[in-house]
């Protein structure tokens, strides 16, 4: 039986992998479901994967397909080896079941749908550090989900700003 369902959003940089990081070491415990949600920015229509789950995103992927090179491919998303690391760590030593969830669109709309559809009991995400004048231009994923989303948000912030 799952305990919670705790999710990251995971776009493969540093700021993400240390709030993934941050997940496993901090807030994980045995029984939990660890959902890694993954925006992809654009809709290839060509691929037909991104078309047939545009609205609902992609049904649940596996640790063991998210390790798979033509999964990942097939959804368009590049899984890290670092990342793959601590995926594999939370599941083997944290006794945790370990998901993806791939969706397409506004990273900030989709997380916010993610956490009431999937349902989530909380998010973590990760924060580039953005200075005051690109945040204000490109606005702030994490800014938004915390207002927006319905469970709890935390924000694990970068250990070095992006210029």
């Amino acid at each position: 039986m799952v305990e919670r369902k705790v999710g990251v959003a995971m776009d493969m940089s540093e700021c993400s992998r240390g709030a993934l990081k941050w997940a496993v070491e901090s807030l994980l415990r045995e029984g939990d479901c660890l959902v890694i949600i993954n925006v992809q920015g654009s809709v290839t229509y060509e691929e037909g994967h991104s078309q047939l789950w545009e609205d609902t995103g992609s049904p649940f992927i596996p640790l063991i397909e998210y390790e798979d090179p033509s999964t990942t491919k097939r959804y368009g998303v590049k899984a890290d080896p670092k990342t793959l690391e601590i995926l594999k760590y939370a599941a083997k030593e944290k006794k945790v079941v370990v998901v993806a969830k791939i969706y397409w669109g506004d990273p900030r709309e989709k997380l916010c749908d993610a956490v009431g559809k999937l349902p989530l009991n909380c998010l973590v995400v990760g924060n580039r550090g953005l200075g005051k004048i690109k945040r204000a231009i490109l606005g702030s994923v994490s800014n938004y989900v915390v207002n927006n989303a319905s469970c709890p948000v935390t924000v694990v912030k970068s250990s070095e700003p992006e210029n």
